[in-house]
This record gives structure tokens, C-alpha cells and sequence, in this order.
């Protein structure tokens, strides 16, 4: 079959050695020049404004830390809980400051790992990706299965029992497969695959029916109040409050969804960095608004083997099973919401990849009509939907976080590396405090990641072995940077 000019045929064999091939760059002008075109052909459509990207980046977001993860987070730090969500979002918002420059400077769908290539070469950018696809899909997966919980929740204030075989997957009390997880998945999947523009619109909804809900919380749990709750402080000393900040460092992955939108957006250079920023302003403060209301209204003690902490909040301040109604059906929203811009993310990320010849052609395919990557979200949203269903993912998030910190740390090492090397680079956004800032958002990252459990360590390693493994048997043969590099060589000679 014929190459075309930009995706020639990779050599059968690598030619390059190992350590050079590695450490090969794209140039920035070439990943704008490929923004919005597939590797298997079709286009993007250009139709995201500032209120969608700021939308999909707190859809993303929003609602992780609160309706999953608060109920295991509170008995490790205590009344400090709101402490740890401050100490995870400063690292977010470090990060995120980061991700507005190069967002701003290159508009692309591959996120991190665009702009990884673009400044710390192939070697690793792979890293980044695969980091990218543990983040996303089994952060997607992970926070669908929470969807089980609350549908239950719904249920019981109908006096309707759900049996746990279909509500959890294997091995969670009683669990055979975990059925709303897996519809949750399939109906964001049939969503995305519909059209961007369609898709933000619904998620622009959902987020703020979410918002209200949240704020419904706080109204209700500062009517209980009670100062005391906060006493002691620290009952479980700075220790607690840190590996508390590294698990709802969790909480905040999602922002950068935004920045996978960049070839969608209308005016991506001045949006993607307002909406980064903005959406990071209203998680932070919902989350430490939504952690003070809920240690205020419940003695920290309480939280203890709580999964759905907050509807329970409510059900015992109130009385009213009406009241639960609401917030359950409010948490059913957050958690399809994650799962469509999240979802998002992952395939266009995918989307990236496939450009470069990292992963099959088939994810970089485009739909005519749509502009949509179909096949690309069928193949992921299945998967993903599948692993919702069978599998617990309680260890398996925990190590999203670290392939986050560590895709948002080399984010700002990408900025030090164009502001040094690129000086010239048009920016839309310029990180403030340079290189203060961004410095100190790769040692928060750092210091979050050095306080992740030792068995999310080894999980993060497995992953990065078979990283290798793919990349080696797959990505490098079929680099385009590596083909077109081998390809002027030959021409000089």
C-alpha cells in the first residue's frame, strides 16, 4: 500500500538505535499542522466554545473526591480532611497553571503527551501516553463502578432492594457483575460517539445539575453544624493529612481534559488556558466547601466504612427519604458526567497516538459525518465498560494517581524546556512566577507520589513493564518521527 507524505510506511525493522530514537522530537509546527486531520482519515469539527471546555474539564473533575472517595479519605486525615483536598488542589492548580501554557502554545488533542514529544522526545512521551491510558480508562472504569452504590441508594428510597450479584463486580459483596457500571459507560460511549458538540451540550447540563446538588449538600449540612467535630484537628498527626492528599490528589485528575479538546475548540489558544484555570478555581472550592459541611455535620469517626458518605449525611439530618432522592440522583449525574469527559479525553488522546504510529491506525480513524473518532470509542468504551462490570479497581485507581503526577510533572518540565528553548513560541498564557511555579508543581507531584502505598507502586510498575514491552514490539517500528527521520537520512545520502 502506498504511504502517504504524512504517515509514511514504517520500516520493517528499526533503523535508528534504541537511545537515539528515544530521545527524537516533533517539532512543534508539525503537531499544529496535523491538529484536527485522523490517521485513517476524516476531520475534527471545530465547535467547542469556552463555556464547553470549561464544562468538560470540571465534568471531569467534579465529583470523584466527593461522592466516591471522601468516605475512605476522612479516617485517614480526620476534621483535616479539608486540609488534604487544599494540599492536593494547590498541587492540581501548580500543575494546571502548567498545562494553560502549553494548552495555550499547543492547541492538540495528546494533552500531556503531545507536548512531551514536542520537548523530551519519543521515550518519554510513550511513558506520558501510557500513563495517559491508565489515568483515563481506568479512572473511567473506577468511578463507574461507584455508580453501583448510589443507583442502590436510588433504589432503597423506593424500598427497593437491588441484589448486590448485579451492582458489584466479583469479589465486592457478593458481586457477579457490576450492571449500572457497565450501562453508565455505554451510554456515555453512544453519546461521544454522536458528535463533540452534542456530547458538551448534554455534559454542560449534567455538570451544572451536579454543581446545584453539591451546593444543596452544603445548604443542608451546615444546618447540623457543629464545631466541635473538628476537635481534634489532627487526630491522626501530618501523616494522615498527607496520605489523605494523595489519595484525593485522585479527585482532581480530569482538568486536563480540557486540554485534550484542543483540536474541537474554536479559539483553543485563548480558551483552553480560561478554562483550565477556571475549572480548577470551582473544583477546589466546591470540595473544600462540600469537606468542611460534612465534617462540620458528622464526627470524623463516623465516615468509617461509609461508601456513600454524603447521601447518608442527609438521610440522618433530615429525616426525609426525599432528600436523599435528590443527592442520589445527583451523584448518578456526577458520576455519568466524569464518565463522558473522561472518556473523551482517553480517546482523543488515543486519537494523538495513532498520528504517530504508537497505537493501530484504527484509533485515529475519523467519522465523515461526525467527525468522531467511532471505532476508536467503541473499542475503548468497551473495554472500559467490560472492566467496569468484572473487575474491583480499588488498588488499580490508587495507581491513576501516580501516572497522573507523573504526566502532569513532565507537563512542567515542558514548559521550562520551551521557555528556554522555544522563547519565540507565541503564548496565549504565561505560567506566573516562572520557573518558581512550575518547579514547585514537579515536587508537589513528587511528594504526593512518594506518598502512595507501596502496593500502588508495584501496580504502577507492572504497567510501566508492559509499557516497554508494547512499545518496543509495536510503537518503535511504527513511529511516524522515526520513519520521516530515517527517511531524510536516506535522502541526504
Amino acid at each position: 500500500m502506498q504511504a502517504s507524505a504524512n504517515h509514511p510506511a514504517p520500516a520493517s525493522r528499526p533503523r535508528l538505535p534504541l537511545g537515539r530514537q528515544l530521545l527524537l522530537r516533533k517539532d512543534v509546527e508539525a503537531l499544529s499542522a496535523e491538529a484536527g486531520h485522523g490517521s485513517g482519515g476524516g476531520t475534527m469539527r471545530r465547535t467547542l466554545g469556552v463555556l464547553q471546555l470549561t464544562m468538560i474539564s470540571v465534568g471531569a473533575t467534579l465529583g470523584t473526591g466527593i461522592f466516591v472517595v471522601l468516605g475512605s479519605s476522612v479516617p485517614l486525615a480526620g476534621p483535616a480532611v479539608w486540609i488534604s483536598f487544599t494540599i492536593a488542589g494547590i498541587a492540581a492548580l501548580l500543575a494546571a497553571l502548567s498545562y494553560a501554557e502549553m494548552a495555550g502554545a499547543v492547541p492538540v488533542s495528546g494533552s500531556s503527551y503531545s507536548y512531551t514529544y514536542a520537548t523530551m522526545g519519543e521515550g518519554l512521551a510513550w511513558i506520558c501516553g501510557w500513563c495517559l491510558i491508565l489515568e483515563y480508562g481506568v479512572s473511567v472504569a473506577a468511578i463507574a463502578v461507584g455508580a453501583g452504590e448510589y443507583v442502590n441508594e436510588l433504589a432503597g428510597t423506593f424500598n427497593v432492594e437491588l441484589p448486590a450479584a448485579l451492582t458489584n463486580p466479583p469479589g465486592a459483596d457478593g458481586g457477579v457483575f457490576n450492571i449500572p457500571a457497565v450501562v453508565v459507560v455505554v451510554l456515555a460511549m453512544v453519546l461521544l460517539m454522536r458528535g463533540a458538540r452534542e456530547s458538551a451540550t448534554v455534559n454542560t447540563v449534567l455538570v451544572f445539575l451536579k454543581i446545584a446538588v453539591l451546593i444543596f449538600f452544603v445548604v443542608i449540612a451546615f444546618s447540623a453544624f457543629h464545631t466541635g467535630n473538628f476537635a481534634p484537628l489532627l487526630p491522626m498527626g501530618t501523616a494522615g493529612v498527607s496520605a489523605a492528599a494523595s489519595r484525593l490528589f485522585f479527585s482532581y485528575i480530569g482538568f486536563d481534559a480540557a486540554s485534550t479538546a484542543g483540536e474541537e475548540a474554536v479559539n483553543p489558544q485563548r480558551d483552553l488556558p480560561r478554562a483550565i484555570i477556571a475549572s480548577m478555581v470551582i473544583v477546589t472550592v466546591l470540595y473544600i466547601l462540600v469537606a468542611v459541611a460534612a465534617v462540620g455535620a458528622k464526627d470524623w469517626q463516623w465516615f468509617i466504612g461509609k461508601e456513600a458518605a454524603l447521601v447518608q449525611v442527609l438521610e440522618e439530618i433530615t429525616g426525609q427519604p426525599w432528600v436523599a432522592l435528590v443527592f442520589s440522583i445527583g451523584a448518578v449525574v456526577a458520576i455519568i458526567s466524569i464518565v463522558i469527559t473522561v472518556l473523551y479525553g482517553q480517546t482523543r488522546v488515543l486519537v494523538a497516538m495513532s498520528r504517530d504510529g504508537m497505537v493501530p491506525r484504527v484509533f485515529g480513524k475519523l467519522h465523515p459525518r461526525t467527525g468522531t473518532p467511532v471505532l476508536n470509542t467503541l473499542i475503548t468504551g468497551g473495554t472500559i465498560a467490560l472492566t467496569a462490570g468484572l473487575v474491583p479497581l480499588g488498588q488499580l485507581a490508587d495507581a491513576t494517581s501516580i501516572g497522573t503526577l507523573f504526566a502532569f510533572s513532565l507537563v512542567s518540565l515542558s514548559v521550562i524546556y520551551l521557555r528556554r528553548n522555544r522563547p519565540d513560541l507565541p503564548r496565549t498564557f504565561r505560567v506566573p512566577f516562572y520557573p518558581v511555579t512550575p518547579i514547585l508543581a514537579v515536587a508537589g507531584c513528587v511528594f504526593l507520589m512518594v506518598n502512595l502505598g507501596g502496593i500502588t507502586w508495584i501496580v504502577f510498575g507492572l504497567w510501566m513493564v508492559l509499557g516497554a514491552g508494547v512499545y518496543l514490539g509495536y510503537g518503535r517500528r511504527r513511529s511516524t518521527v522515526a520513519s520521516k527521520h530515517d527517511a531524510g537520512a536516506t535522502s541526504r545520502a
